[in-house]
């Protein structure tokens, strides 16, 4: 078992893997803490693919590869990010007005209100 040097490489060889073989094909994670060290092994039993790496950098695309995996693993597509649906105000249909003209709110709605902690009693 050799380790693959480059990530680019190794992506590509994994998810070919497992393309090839999905039903023998096993994904392994090993993280070590102490180290700060991650190593990925992907194997059909005929051929092993091993990545070590010490670098927080490829924390993203470590989640790529497995986001990847794990859609080709339950056979899923990704699906395209959705806009979420406005419905006309009633201002906007009052006026004639087509709700596309009428700005719209983006983003989460701020606010909240904390609760407070009841005193302990002594």
């Amino acid at each position: 078992m050799v380790y693959i040097t480059s990530w680019q490489e190794y992506q590509e060889a994994a998810e070919a893997l497992y393309t090839k073989s999905p039903t023998t094909a096993r994904y392994c994670v090993k993280w070590r803490a102490s180290e700060g060290k991650l190593v990925l092994k992907i194997t059909d039993n005929t051929t092993c693919l091993k990545f070590k790496t010490y670098s927080s950098i490829f924390l993203n695309r470590f989640e790529a590869l497995n986001l990847s995996l794990m859609q080709k693993m339950q056979n899923k597509r990704p699906e395209p990010p959705q806009l979420p649906k406005t419905e006309p105000t009633a201002d906007a249909t009052r006026s004639g007005t087509p709700s596309s003209v009428v700005p719209q709110p983006t983003g989460p709605a701020a606010g909240g209100i904390k609760k407070k902690k009841p005193k302990k009693k002594k």
